[in-house]
C-alpha cells in the first residue's frame, strides 16, 4: 500500500489521549478549595430524586438505578437526611396490653419524643402501686369497715343459732358448735349424756330424744337456709369495700397521668382500662400474698408497662433508615417467644419493631439485590405500601408452620417513602414481570455511568476530591495529582470528552496513594504517589496477563508480530479477571474450500460462541454476497476460528479481522502479522466502534515491546473509536518515537489495504474491480468455486448465454446522436 494512504490513516500522538495538566487548575493543592456537597454531573438523577421526595401522592416511591461506585447511595442518603431535617417529626408509638383480648395488643400514638417519658411514667406508677398496696388494706379505717361487715354476718348467724339453742334446751338437748360443725346432744338432769349413758335409757326416752333432735335439725336447716345468701352479700360488701378502697387509693396515682395525657384519647382510654384491671390485679397479686418486690414488679411490668415500637427526638425531623439486611423480620418486626417449663408463650412485651416501624413518617432505603433474595419480603412490602398499613405477623403463619399461640397486634398506619437502589437489569426485569412495580415505584432516578467534561465539571471534580480527602482524614492532593486522577477518570469512562461517574474507583485509588504517601512520610499526595498506586495495583492483579505474555513469548500461544501469512491475522480481545481487565491478542484464522456449507463459525458450532459473536460472523455472509457475488451464487465452504480460545467468546469486535482473514484466504493474499486489528462491521463493509479499545491496544503493545519494537508494528481500530482513546504513557512514548503506530479505518478496504500492504482495488460504476487487485481475485475465486458446482449442461448454457450477450453487443449498430443527447442515452444504456 502506498505510504501516503498509511500516513493518512495513521493517528497522531496527540489524538491518542486527552491530557490534563496542573495548569488547568487554579490551586496548588485541594486545601485551597471549597468542599463539594452535591453529586458530580448527575443533574437528571438529582432532579428526579427531588421530584420523588417532594411528591406527596401514594405510589411515588423511588427506584435509584445505576452502576455501583457512582455515588448513588451516598448522595441519596445525604440528600434524604437533609430533606428529613426540614420535615415534621412523626409520632412515637408503643404497644400496650389489651386487657379484654391479650392476643391483640393495642398500638398507642404519642407526640414525638414523649414515648420514653410515657414509659417512665408507667414505671413510676408501678413503683407507687407497690408502695401503696397492700399497705392501704392495713389502714385502721379499712380494718374497721371490714370488721363491721364481718360482725354483721356473724350477728345474723349467731341470732339463728340462739333460736335453735333455746328450743333445744326446752327439750333437754344441748347444742354444740365449733368453727365448722353444729351438733345436738341429749341431757339428763342438766348433764350431757355420752353414748353409753344414752344407751341405758329406756327405749321410749331414746325414741323421744331421736324425734326431738330430728325436729331440731330441721328447724336449724330452716333458720340457716339463708346462710349462702348472707355469705354472698358479705362477699359483695367486702368486694365493694375493696374496690372503693382501691379506687380511692388509685385516684392520686392515676389522676396526674390522666391530666398529663388528657389530650391523647388513646392514652386516656388505656389508663381507664388499667384502673379497671387493677381492681382485680391488686386483690389477686398484691394482697395477702407474700412475695418479694422483684417478682411483683416484674409481674406488673409484664401487664402494664408499654412496649416501645419507635421513639424519636422531639425535633429530629423525618427519619431516614437504611436496612442493610432486609429480611422479613428486620423489615416488618417479629414476635419473640419465651419458654417456661417447656411451655412456649409470648406477650405484647415481646414485640420487636422492624425498619418500617422506624422509617414510618420518613424514608426507607433498601438495596434491590438483597431485598429480592429474601423470601416473603417483596410481596409483603407491596401489600404494606398498597394498603398503607403496617402489620406485624409471622410469614410462616400463612403456611401453617406455627404450632403455638401467637399475637395479632393492631395494625399501624403506614406513611413511608421507599427508595430502592439497584442495577438497571433489575429495574427492567421488575417492570416486565411485576405489574404492581410500576404502580408503586413511579419515580426513576437514573445515575449515568459517565459525565460530560467541561470547566465546571472539572472544577467540581477537584472539589469532590477535596471533600473526600477531608472526610477520610487524608492529606490534600496537589494540582498535578488531581490532573492525573482526571486522566484516570477519563480512561475509566473510555472517552476523551467525559469523566467516569464511578467515583468509588477514584476514591479507592486516592486511598492507596495516600497510604504510599504515609510510607514516604510526605505531607501532600502528589502525582508520583498516584502513579505508584496505579503501578502497584497493576502488579497485584497482573499475574494472569503476565503469564499469557510469557506463553506467547515461549511459543505456547501462537501469535506472530512479524512476517506475513495467508488466512491469518491478529485480533484483539479483552479478558476480565476479577476487578482487572486487560487486552490479549488472539490469532484469527480462516480456510476456504468448494462446497455449500457457507461460512462456519467454529466457536458457535462447539457452543463457545455467544449470540453477539455469532451475529458478527453471520454478517460476513451478507457482506461477501453483496460485495462479490452479484453475478453468480455464493457457493463456498469456509470456517473461521479464534485460535487457542478455550472459553466463551462474545462480542462482534472480531468481525473486521475475520472478514480480512476470509478475504485473504479467498484471494490467497498474505496479511502482515505486525498488525493487530479490532472492529465490528456491518453488511456494507463499514467499520463500527467497539469497546475496550485501550486495553486491546496495550495488550498487543506489551507483546511487541517484549519481542522488540520494529517501527512497523501497530494496531488497527475503527475511526469512531478515536474519541475513546486514553492510552498508557508507554504506548504514547512509543508512538511519538515512531516505534509503534495506531491506524483508524472506516471501511473494510482500508483495513485490508493496511494488512495486505497493497491497494485492494475499488469497484467502478459497473461494480467491476481492477484486474489483478485483491478484490478482483476474490471475485475470480468465488466465481470458480461457484462454477465447480455446476453440471456440464449448466456450464454450456451459461457459456452460450454469455456468447450471445457478447455477440449482441458487438453487432448492435451505433447510431450517431447529437452531442446534447449522447450523454443521457449513454447513461440509460449503462443503467
Amino acid at each position: 500500500m502506498p505510504d501516503s494512504v498509511a500516513t493518512h490513516l495513521r493517528l497522531a500522538p496527540e489524538a491518542l489521549t486527552r491530557p490534563f495538566s496542573p495548569e488547568q487548575f487554579n490551586f496548588s493543592n485541594t486545601d485551597d478549595l471549597e468542599p463539594f456537597r452535591g453529586v458530580l454531573g448527575q443533574e437528571r438523577a438529582v432532579e428526579a430524586l427531588q421530584f420523588g421526595v417532594a411528591m406527596p401522592r401514594p405510589g411515588y416511591n423511588v427506584f435509584v438505578m445505576g452502576e455501583p461506585g457512582t455515588g448513588r447511595f451516598s448522595f441519596v442518603n445525604r440528600y434524604l437526611k437533609a430533606e428529613g431535617k426540614r420535615m415534621a417529626t412523626p409520632a412515637d408509638r408503643v404497644y400496650v396490653n389489651n386487657f379484654d383480648e391479650p392476643r391483640e395488643p393495642r398500638a398507642l400514638e404519642l407526640e414525638a419524643g414523649t414515648a420514653g417519658e410515657f414509659i417512665t411514667d408507667i414505671g413510676l406508677l408501678i413503683d407507687n402501686l407497690l408502695a401503696t398496696f397492700p399497705a392501704v388494706f392495713e389502714h385502721p379505717s379499712y380494718q374497721q369497715k371490714k370488721n363491721a361487715v364481718d360482725r354483721a354476718f356473724n350477728k345474723r348467724y349467731d341470732q339463728a343459732l340462739d333460736i335453735i339453742e333455746r328450743m333445744s334446751l326446752e327439750k333437754s338437748i344441748a347444742l354444740y358448735r365449733d368453727s365448722s360443725n353444729i351438733a345436738f346432744t341429749p341431757m339428763l338432769e342438766g348433764k350431757a349424756l355420752d353414748e353409753a349413758e344414752f344407751a341405758q335409757l329406756p327405749e321410749a326416752d331414746r325414741e323421744r330424744f331421736h324425734a326431738d333432735i330430728a325436729a331440731l335439725e330441721e328447724c336449724l336447716n330452716e333458720e340457716l337456709a339463708s346462710l349462702p345468701q348472707w355469705k354472698r352479700e358479705t362477699s359483695n360488701q367486702l368486694r365493694q369495700l375493696n374496690e372503693e378502697t382501691i379506687t380511692v387509693a388509685l385516684q392520686p396515682l392515676l389522676a396526674p397521668l390522666s391530666e398529663k395525657y388528657a389530650e391523647n384519647a388513646g392514652v386516656c382510654a388505656y389508663l381507664q382500662a388499667v384502673q379497671v384491671n387493677l381492681l382485680k390485679t391488686v386483690v389477686e397479686q398484691l394482697v395477702d400474698i407474700e412475695k418479694t418486690d422483684i417478682p411483683q414488679r416484674k409481674l406488673l411490668e409484664e401487664q402494664y408497662c408499654p412496649s416501645l415500637v419507635v421513639g424519636h427526638h422531639a425535633h429530629g425531623g423525618a427519619p431516614v433508615v437504611f436496612e442493610s439486611h432486609p429480611t422479613y423480620d428486620n423489615l416488618f418486626g417479629r414476635i419473640e417467644y419465651s419458654t417456661d417449663s417447656g411451655a412456649i408463650y409470648t406477650s405484647f412485651r415481646q414485640l420487636r419493631p422492624g425498619a418500617l416501624h422506624r422509617a414510618n413518617g420518613g424514608f426507607l432505603i433498601l438495596e434491590a439485590e438483597k431485598m429480592l433474595s429474601e423470601p416473603f419480603v417483596w410481596d409483603a412490602l407491596k401489600r404494606a405500601l398498597h394498603s398503607r398499613q403496617l402489620k406485624m405477623e409471622s410469614p410462616l403463619g400463612e403456611l401453617g408452620r406455627i404450632a403455638t399461640i401467637t399475637l395479632s397486634p393492631q395494625v399501624i398506619p403506614l406513611q413511608v417513602k421507599v427508595i430502592i437502589i439497584g442495577a438497571r437489569q433489575l429495574y427492567y426485569a421488575l417492570q416486565d414481570h411485576d405489574p404492581d412495580f410500576q404502580e408503586m415505584f413511579r419515580v426513576l432516578v437514573d445515575f449515568d455511568e459517565d459525565i460530560p467534561l467541561g470547566d465546571e465539571s472539572l472544577e467540581q471534580f477537584a472539589q469532590l476530591m477535596k471533600t473526600r480527602t477531608t472526610e477520610e482524614g487524608m492529606a490534600p492532593l496537589t494540582a498535578a495529582a488531581v490532573a492525573r486522577l482526571a486522566t484516570y477518570s477519563a480512561r475509566l469512562a473510555e472517552h476523551q470528552g467525559r469523566l467516569s461517574a464511578r467515583i468509588g474507583d477514584l476514591f479507592q485509588l486516592v486511598s492507596e496513594a495516600d497510604f504510599i504517601r504515609q510510607l514516604a512520610n510526605e505531607t501532600v499526595t502528589d502525582v508520583g504517589h498516584i502513579e505508584r498506586a496505579l503501578k502497584a495495583k497493576a502488579t497485584r492483579t497482573g499475574r494472569v496477563s503476565a503469564r499469557i505474555i510469557d506463553d506467547m513469548l515461549a511459543g505456547i500461544i501462537l501469535i506472530d508480530t512479524a512476517g506475513a501469512a495467508v488466512g491469518k491475522c491478529n485480533g484483539l480481545t479483552v479478558l476480565e479477571v476479577g476487578d482487572s481487565a486487560f487486552g490479549v491478542p488472539a490469532r484469527i484464522s480462516a480456510t476456504v474450500y468448494p462446497g455449500g456449507s457457507g461460512i462456519v463459525d467454529i466457536e458457535r458450532e462447539v457452543n463457545l460462541g455467544q449470540p453477539i459473536h455469532s451475529k458478527g460472523v453471520m454478517i460476513l455472509t451478507g457482506f461477501l454476497g453483496s460485495r462479490y457475488a452479484q453475478e453468480f451464487p455464493l457457493e463456498i465452504s469456509a470456517s473461521i476460528a479464534l485460535e487457542q480460545s478455550y472459553g466463551y467468546v462474545d462480542g462482534d469486535s472480531a468481525s473486521l479481522g475475520e472478514v480480512c482473514t476470509l478475504i485473504s484466504a479467498l484471494s490467497r493474499t498474505p496479511l502482515k502479522q505486525c498488525f493487530a486489528i479490532t472492529g465490528s462491521i456491518n453488511q456494507f463493509g463499514e467499520v463500527q466502534a467497539v469497546g475496550g479499545v485501550n486495553e486491546k491496544i496495550e495488550g498487543f503493545f506489551r507483546l511487541c515491546e517484549a519481542r522488540g519494537l520494529t517501527g512497523e508494528q501497530g494496531a488497527i481500530i475503527p475511526s469512531s473509536n478515536v474519541s475513546t482513546l486514553m492510552l498508557d504513557e508507554k504506548v504514547l512514548n512509543a508512538v511519538r518515537a515512531g516505534q509503534f503506530h495506531i491506524y483508524a479505518v472506516r471501511q473494510v478496504d482500508e483495513a485490508l489495504s493496511l494488512l495486505a500492504g497493497e491497494p485492494v482495488g475499488e469497484a467502478d460504476e459497473r461494480g467491476q474491480f481492477p484486474a489483478g487487485s485483491v478484490n478482483a481475485r476474490v471475485v475470480e475465486r468465488l466465481r470458480a468455486i461457484a462454477e465447480m458446482g455446476m453440471g456440464e449442461e449448466e456450464k454450456d448454457e451459461k457459456q452460450d448465454k454469455d456468447e450471445k450477450v457478447v455477440k449482441a453487443v458487438e453487432e448492435k449498430p451505433q447510431k450517431p446522436v447529437p452531442a446534447k443527447e449522447k450523454k443521457p442515452r449513454a447513461q440509460k444504456s449503462e443503467g
